[in-house]
């Protein structure tokens, strides 16, 4: 698409990408979001038993992780902006879809097709942040574009249950999958590269250019990336580091529901809380590598992985949540674990674009994110086999044993790491 006339430049035009960006990732999450905020309602409606919900939850988890680094090789051959564009339409009806589920099977089927197309969204993200911004300052841009993770599923109990009790179950899902339509339109028609882009003004854009890796002269494979040290010290700690995150999102209200003795309208109160910090440390996380950088003098890759070792340590209190004594106290310790997850995630993801080249980087972040998800989605199918058995509480525990270990992993392997301007 061509625009039909000049415009006059935008100043700081990249923080105006990361404003769309993130509004897409709210919508994103916000879909996702949707089925953990139903989940009460949908189990006696359904007749679904724990068991089966998690292997809806799965079957978007696995779609997910299959997905994620092809959709990152698309969004690299086609382009962000007809790609990314696509991917919302895409996942928009697919959520809109939800409406004609009669059985757990009917939803485990359209949430497998959201998984799809939904995957799109962080590598696509991570894209644009690579492009659009010098490396001192991508932490910053990833921690507020990841807000939008936590903001989408922080928006969806309150929005999702409400329309639900308005209306009906079925309405929430076309409601919250129609929304992103708007957004896929705006996205096509607003985002371009910073080279082709009419509103940067040339000082922003040798703003960027002047922080960038070099173009490598010949584009890394697939079969490369993976092979590559540098992948599996990102790809290890984003493993063991997901679990938590698809815990929050998938299983809170279920869990407030059952060990809790919350009704909807209580989980509908109170369980935004924890994407409420989760979006606090999201975007604390991106100012704390540039922190150390300048406080201490660290370098750019020790000063993340040491922002994402104390984060570890903070995830030790969702651990301790089956030692809560009231849901109040249990919420808070989601909050904690919500706050401290979202600084490794974005560490993490910035990480990928700090060892690769833009051009790359789309895979690469696919690749790493299918590794998270794969986490995920084994630790969500240990919940469903577990938890009316064992309790939540002992699974809650073992979340915080993966974030140590693999901030372990990352110090372990930091010699591998190196910004990707130096290679």
């Amino acid at each position: 698409m061509r625009w039909s006339r000049p415009m006059k430049a935008v100043r700081h035009l990249r923080w105006w990408i990361v404003v769309l960006i993130c509004v897409g990732t709210i919508l994103n999450y916000l879909a996702r979001n949707s089925l953990g905020a139903l989940a009460p309602e949908l189990t006696q409606v359904l007749h679904i038993s724990t068991q089966q919900y998690s292997y809806i939850v799965g079957a978007f988890q696995l779609a997910y992780t299959v997905m994620q680094p092809v959709c990152g090789w698309v969004v690299d051959r086609v382009g962000l902006q007809l790609g990314f564009a696509l991917f919302a339409v895409a996942w928009s009806l697919a959520n809109m879809a939800h409406a004609a589920a009669g059985s757990w099977m009917g939803l485990a089927f359209f949430r497998g097709l959201l998984g799809m197309s939904e995957a799109a969204a962080v590598p696509s993200g991570m894209k644009a942040i690579a492009e659009w911004f010098p490396a001192k300052e991508r932490s910053v841009a990833t921690g507020w574009f990841n807000a939008g993770t936590s903001l989408g599923a922080l928006i969806a109990p309150p929005l999702v249950i409400a329309v639900s009790l308005a209306a009906d179950w079925r309405v929430a899902f076309l409601v919250t999958g129609g929304v992103g339509l708007f957004w896929a339109f705006a996205w096509y028609r607003l985002y371009r590269s910073p080279q082709s882009h009419p509103a940067i003004s040339a000082e922003e854009l040798a703003y960027i250019e002047a922080d960038r890796p070099k173009i490598p002269a010949s584009r890394a494979s697939a079969r490369e990336i993976v092979a590559s040290a540098k992948f599996w010290s990102i790809a290890i700690p984003r493993f063991l580091a997901e679990p938590a995150w698809q815990t929050f999102s998938f299983w809170i209200p279920l869990y407030l529901a059952q060990e809790r003795g919350m009704d909807i309208k209580q989980i509908a109160l109170f369980a935004w809380l924890p994407f409420l910090a989760a979006d606090l440390g999201g975007v604390l996380g991106g100012y704390l590598s540039p922190f150390f950088m300048k406080r201490f003098r660290m370098r750019l890759i020790p000063s993340r992985v040491t922002a994402i070792s104390l984060a570890a340590i903070l995830m030790i209190a969702p651990g301790c949540i089956g030692l809560a004594a009231d849901p109040y106290v249990a919420i808070a310790l989601f909050c904690v674990g919500g706050f401290a997850h979202q600084i490794i995630s974005v560490l993490i993801n910035t990480l990928s674009a700090d060892v690769f080249s833009a051009e790359e980087v789309g895979t690469a972040n696919g690749f790493v994110g299918q590794a998270g998800w794969l986490g995920g989605l084994l630790f969500s199918l240990m919940i469903g086999q577990m938890a009316d058995t064992v309790g939540y509480a002992p699974l809650f525990a073992c979340l915080s044993v993966f974030d140590l270990i693999g901030a372990a992993v990352l110090i372990a392997m930091i010699g591998r790491l190196r910004p990707a301007a130096t290679e």
